[in-house]
């Protein structure tokens, strides 16, 4: 019998350390009827019923969890809050990026073409005749 006290004993701590977790981790838009303080003085005060209490009524439910319809409680207009992606997984961030990558390609083609103007324009400064189109090597 001191066995099976002992086991559920280790169950109830197991059970509040978890809840303890999970509420101090949520994000503040997660968390449901109390504040953050409130939550964690209640399973720390009362252990396995504040345990229970936290996940059954504290925190939000994840869109898409056990009802299936993606609702975030008390979420009021009913629709799901999408949480923000990672930076290599967002459509419009990549799309920023590229057009980025794409300016700067632009940009550095520009000078270069700048650059070799100036420098044709020095070569028939200083030789004074322009160099003719067949005396110039093929790319």
């Amino acid at each position: 019998m001191a066995r099976l006290f002992i086991l559920l004993f280790l169950v109830q701590v197991v059970l509040a350390a978890c809840a303890l977790i999970s509420c101090l981790s949520a994000e503040e838009d997660q968390i449901r009827t109390l504040p953050r303080i409130a939550w964690a003085l209640i399973i720390l005060f009362f252990p396995l019923v504040g345990s229970i209490a936290w996940f059954v009524a504290g925190r939000a439910r994840r869109p898409g969890a056990a009802d299936g319809i993606g609702k975030i409680w008390p979420g009021g207009s009913g629709t799901a809050q999408r949480r923000p992606l990672a930076p290599d997984d967002d459509p419009e961030f990549l799309r920023s990026v590229q057009e980025r990558a794409k300016k700067q390609d632009e940009e550095l083609f520009r000078r270069w073409e700048e650059d070799l103007r100036r420098r044709e324009g020095d070569l028939r400064r200083r030789d004074g005749d322009p160099p003719r189109e067949g005396d110039r090597p093929e790319v």
